[in-house]
């Protein structure tokens, strides 16, 4: 796991190359280097920050230059024994023992053709100095990020979006982008925060030549991967599931999980205990009163279950933070502006973890997307009921849980908000009712909320919803809310998300179940087995009582979140005062006062929940700040 950086056809290009490869010092503290190379009138620099996590010698150095081709990558390649083994029956010898090394050799032998051969996580550069072109590749699920700017025929690509903003100086912020940031909490992957700016997209190429032309070119397509499995027959899940854990140990320094408790990373805990005997685990707890005032579940207990049964070396942290330092800290590390506290959990867990000489750790993240374990796949599927009762008596239910609070002054009520949230579009069509589900306006709300003039974009927004909803032949609503998660929820978030905070803190996070095999596994399995009566995530659950406890199985489900309310009621409420009646995005017109005003006093007299939107209202104003004082 590293940064990568790079320059093509630009001015200055080796010092452009150097500080971007600087501003990504924190996602490789073990060694850094820079390749250059003449490239038709101009040249071509490759920089690269090392994390050593395979083959920790020299010869697992990048950028990596042997006979003519040089690769700067970010990444793990699972299956890299296999491709070294296929390679080496071709007649090539290997150096050393890195998986650097093998995705060289195969991008020689088989070139853009070895893209849907490789299984793991990456992004990288390769050049070619017979060619004199540069091509640039990201993983099949979006789990690595690659971020890039285009002039006049030149190319600066980097891993994380502040090296380029912060070498480039003159980005313009995309009005668009923020726009879909308030909508969703998360900036989607088909947007990025500059306009300048692109993300190569997921399962996808671009190659850039000395003429200045490019070319792009998908190999991998979610739509299409989940089309075929639907119709591909029964799979042993759990066997599935027990390969990638396995595969996803691979590793010359230790590796622990994170360990919620909840399902997900329970099962991967246990999984990867029984190849890994003794492996160590990370959990969270929070401060007795905020855990009280939000109403949280305790997942302590749970997770100490697992540890003692499966002889796992818990670690549990208690998260107090300093959110005030940590919110300006944490929206610089995410690049964009993301509005999940999770993140912080993500930061501190692995922080703690890198501290203890813990490099890289195995998250279950994935497994709600793909085997619908959201609370907001279950809740649709209801909504689905509903709308069959009765309007006389659906018009009485909705009076009086309008009237109910969520809150008082010492406790919260998560049943009365998931019932405020559930009643909010439990009445509209399919696509409106899953993007209402889990996002955070609807449309009135939101242009209330902006400039009259973001009309348009937020129509566009909402457009890009609807036509990526739809994008699909699935046969089945369930499978199609899961494929849709996939594609947005999943890369624009919950991967993003987790790439940079485990990095801030130099640590690799691997997702098992996002992983090619278990797509495909994902999505044969049809929506009427993933969510059985009032349960969700059932196929995932019947693989997992194999060897799982049942109280772990089928307990409540956990939240990785943090006790927002108890934060914005008490160490956040300066700032959020700050900022709605005098901040930045107030104050040139973006937001509008009065909306954010009626928001805080909604939420503080208790009759709505707005502690996750005022929470994105602060980062959003702290990315601003920063984005606009460069």
């Amino acid at each position: 796991m590293c940064g990568i950086a790079g320059a093509y056809l630009w001015p200055d290009g080796g010092p452009v190359t150097d500080r971007l490869t600087k501003t990504l010092a924190h996602r490789g503290p073990d060694g850094s280097g820079r390749y250059s190379h003449a490239a038709g009138t101009g040249d071509v620099h490759l920089g690269h920050r090392r994390l050593s996590i395979i083959d920790l010698t020299e010869t697992g150095a990048q950028p990596m230059v042997v006979d003519g081709l040089t690769l700067t990558y970010n990444g793990e390649l699972y299956n890299a024994p296999a491709l070294r083994r296929e390679l080496e029956s071709f007649g090539v010898r290997f150096r050393g023992t890195s998986d650097t090394e093998v995705l060289l050799e195969a991008w020689r032998h088989w070139g853009v053709d070895c893209l849907p051969r490789l299984r793991g996580m990456f992004a990288f550069g390769v050049f070619d100095e017979r060619t004199g072109e540069l091509t640039l590749a990201r993983d099949q699920l979006g789990i690595k990020p690659l971020f890039y700017v285009r002039r006049g025929g030149g190319l600066v690509f980097a891993s994380e979006l502040k090296a380029l903003a912060n070498e480039l100086g003159d980005l313009t912020v995309n009005d668009a982008a923020l726009v879909a940031s308030l909508l969703y909490y998360w900036v989607p992957d088909s947007r990025c925060a500059y306009r300048e700016a692109s993300k190569l997209p997921p399962g996808s190429w671009l190659r850039i030549r000395p003429n200045g032309s490019v070319d792009q070119g998908t190999y991998y397509s979610l739509r299409d991967v989940a089309a075929e499995a639907q119709d591909s027959g029964p799979v042993d899940l759990g066997a599935v599931v027990e390969e990638s854990t396995r595969a996803h140990l691979l590793s010359d320094v230790p590796v622990a999980t994170f360990l919620s408790g909840g399902l997900d990373s329970s099962y991967l805990t246990a999984l990867a205990a029984r190849h890994s005997p003794g492996i160590s685990a990370y959990t969270i707890g929070f401060r007795a009163e905020d855990a009280k005032f939000e109403a949280m579940p305790d997942d302590l207990k749970y997770a100490r279950v697992v540890a003692e049964k499966f002889g796992v070396d818990l670690h549990e942290i208690e998260i107090a933070p300093q959110v005030l330092d940590l919110l300006p800290k944490m929206t610089y590390h995410l690049d964009e502006p993301i509005g999940d506290p999770a993140a912080i959990n993500t930061f501190l867990i692995c922080s703690a973890a890198r501290e203890a000489g813990v490099k890289v750790m195995l998250s279950g993240m994935g497994a709600d997307e793909l085997f619908a374990g959201y609370r907001k796949h279950l809740a649709n599927t209801l909504a689905l009921r509903y709308q069959k009762v009765p309007a006389a008596l659906r018009s009485p239910l909705r009076s009086v849980v309008d009237r109910l609070p969520v809150a008082t002054a010492n406790r919260g009520y998560r049943s009365v908000r998931f019932a405020k949230r559930f009643l909010s579009f439990a009445e509209l069509p399919e696509e409106t009712a899953f993007r209402r589900s889990y996002t955070m306006y609807d449309h009135a709300e939101l242009t209330g909320l902006l400039n009259p003039d973001l009309r348009a974009t937020v129509d566009d927004v909402l457009t890009e919803h609807a036509d990526t909803y739809h994008d699909n032949s699935l046969s089945d609503f369930v499978n199609r809310m899961c494929l849709a998660d996939s594609r947005m929820f999943l890369p624009g978030l919950n991967l993003a998300y987790t790439d940079r905070s485990s990095m801030a803190a130099s640590t690799e996070v691997r997702v098992p179940f996002v992983d090619v095999e278990v797509v495909k596994a994902a999505f044969s399995i049809p929506g009427r087995e993933k969510i059985v009566r009032r349960q969700g995530k059932v196929a995932l659950k019947k693989a997992a009582e194999s060897i799982l406890p049942k109280e772990i199985v089928y307990r409540p489900k956990g939240l990785f979140s943090a006790p927002l309310r108890a934060w914005m009621s008490r160490d956040l409420a300066p700032l959020v005062r700050e900022v709605v009646n005098d901040g930045l995005l107030v104050r040139n017109g973006f937001l509008r006062r009065e909306a954010l005003q009626r928001m805080v006093a909604e939420d503080a007299a208790g009759q709505q929940d707005r502690s996750k939107h005022l929470w994105h209202v602060l980062t959003l104003e702290h990315w601003y700040r920063g984005a606009t004082n460069k």
